[in-house]
């Protein structure tokens, strides 16, 4: 337990990913609850929106913090108090934000009054993040003043622009609360990226008030550079980041507080290697039975996956050094090269605009004659969508002329939906398909940490990323030169100009796997490993009490 005049007795963080899993900052929360909640004596608790969860989620307990749940229906805030349900069952509180609608304007006039927070031009989600962020302020500022002892030190913790506005409120009405605001990626970082424009190689260049209005940002920017000024301790999630904070936010970060990860989710032993041999088995019958062609196990799986953002998670460079690796292996292959495995399964789990799963797959799959049959229309998808003629992935695909056919020695399958173990198709989550995997690539033009690749490793899997995703700097620090597959993780450089170069190198990187031995391979999913052991939250949570310190010492100073 940690214990020192500056570790706070109470510790609220609020994110719209509390009890709503949409993100990595849901693992970020999730994850780290279980160390926070041992290393402190104090009281945690998670504050997320009211989106009528069910008990797979959230478990209400009406016994639990009953002076809390009084307190905040007297002041007119309706809350759900219980437990989160993830492994280590934090107290989460769930803010019913919706009535606040009708004021919302009010409230505006009042964020621009006392913050100088513009939002003038909101549009999109920003309305209900926003009445999100005030109702769970004001249930921290009402249980502050209510429930808690005056001599007792409190954090605010808020987690991007989405909770910034509840924070500055509950700093103005509360002004003992030490309040924590962390930006995982900048609004306007993510915006110049997503834009299709150069964020590097003008960076110092871009001046965020500028670009805020070039891109139609105003509004978020602005809760987020005020959050990240008014706050008592500003935090972001790696150098990478900094950096951006720095440059866009005119505010550098007073601490980094790097992601980690509990292992609890990661079977070991036998149970390892039977989830991995179940994995692979699901993976490859239900590739089989839609290209119309039996993958023996000797095929190399390797995968990429997170939230379908197309050109920042680098899935476009990653379809692109497939096409060569499959012009490569066709060659070698018609020269009698001999490979360790003459397939390559390149998976794309990337959620898109889904309708269901395949009717037509589903007959396959149950069909137990074992007949394959010929390969089924548009053999590189597994679910419907409501767009399948111009999705992104899908076009692009079929432009490189990655179709699956007989003579492909590289197979390519869009997964294009959440993998919870309920899709229709595989019927397993993802992190029990993930140990199937032999690489997993993460090609990141814009990625301000990245837990896929961390993810990746924990279940021994070799990753490929780029310098440009927090997870890869941080590598390149550990190992103290740049990351190669030998390492575990391989860390290549990409820049704003080196696209194709970039496609070359993932390239060989597979291809190199496809002629290595298996000893070689097991070699290197340890080191996988061991790099992901450096990565625990019991490493990084120390980097946590240092921002709480800093927090409380600037309202205590």
């Amino acid at each position: 337990m940690i214990k020192n005049d500056l570790t706070p007795d109470y510790i609220f963080e609020t994110s719209w990913e509390v009890c709503n899993k949409v993100g990595g900052i849901h693992t970020v929360l999730s994850t780290r609850a279980n160390t926070l909640q041992n290393e402190i004596e104090g009281t945690v608790v998670f504050i997320g929106p009211e989106l009528g969860q069910g008990e797979n989620i959230f478990q209400e307990d009406k016994k639990l913090l009953p002076k809390w749940r009084t307190a905040s229906a007297k002041a007119g805030l309706n809350v759900r108090i219980g437990r989160w349900n993830v492994p280590s069952q934090p107290i989460a509180v769930l803010v019913d934000f919706q009535p606040l609608m009708a004021e919302k304007n009010n409230i505006y006039a009042q964020a621009w009054e006392y913050f100088q927070v513009d939002s003038i031009k909101a549009y999109g989600d920003y309305d209900e993040a926003s009445m999100f962020s005030y109702a769970a302020g004001k249930f921290v500022e009402i249980v502050t003043e209510n429930c808690i002892g005056k001599t007792k030190k409190i954090v605010y913790q808020a987690h991007e622009w989405m909770s910034g506005l509840g924070m500055l409120f509950l700093k103005k009405a509360q002004p003992r609360v030490a309040t924590i605001f962390t930006t995982h990626a900048t609004s306007m970082g993510r915006s110049i990226a997503g834009n299709n424009k150069l964020l590097y190689k003008y960076f110092e260049g871009y001046n965020g008030d500028q670009m805020s209005h070039e891109l139609s940002m105003e509004a978020k920017h602005s809760i987020e550079k005020q959050s990240a000024h008014g706050a008592d301790c500003f935090t972001t999630v790696s150098t990478f980041t900094d950096r951006e904070c720095k440059q866009l936010l005119d505010k550098p970060a007073d601490v980094v507080l790097p992601n980690g990860f509990e292992d609890d989710f990661v079977p070991k032993g036998a149970d390892f290697t039977k989830k991995r041999k179940e994995a692979r088995a699901c993976i490859l019958n239900v590739a089989s039975r839609l290209i119309g062609e039996k993958l023996a196990d000797s095929t190399l799986i390797v995968s990429t996956s997170g939230r379908n953002d197309f050109r920042c998670k680098g899935f476009d460079v990653y379809m692109e050094a497939l096409a060569q690796l499959n012009a490569q292996m066709k060659e070698a292959i018609g020269a009698g090269e001999q490979l360790v495995s003459d397939k390559v399964l390149a998976l794309i789990e990337v959620p898109c605009w889904t309708k269901e799963p395949r009717q037509d797959l589903i007959e396959r799959l149950n069909d137990k004659s074992g007949k394959f049959g010929e390969a089924l229309p548009t053999p590189m998808i597994t679910h419907d969508l409501y767009n399948i003629n111009e999705d992104r992935i899908l076009c692009l695909i079929k432009d490189l002329g990655l179709w699956n056919t007989p003579a492909d020695p590289v197979k390519v399958v869009l997964i294009p939906c959440y993998l919870e173990g309920e899709d229709g198709i595989f019927n397993m989550p993802y992190y029990d398909l993930l140990a199937a995997n032999d690489l997993c690539l993460y090609p990141s033009y814009y990625e301000p940490w990245g837990y896929t690749p961390l993810e990746s490793c924990a279940f021994k899997t070799p990753c490929i990323t780029t310098d440009l995703s927090g997870f890869g700097q941080w590598v390149n620090d550990i190992l103290g030169h740049e990351g190669e597959l030998k390492d575990g993780v391989q860390v290549i450089h990409r820049d704003d100009d080196n696209y194709y170069e970039v496609a070359s190198t993932i390239c060989g990187a597979i291809k190199a796997m496809t002629v290595m031995p298996k000893t070689e391979r097991n070699n290197i999913r340890k080191k996988a490993a061991a790099i992901a052991d450096k990565a625990q939250w019991k490493h990084f949570i120390k980097y946590y009490f240092e921002a709480y310190a800093f927090a409380l010492k600037n309202v205590e100073g």
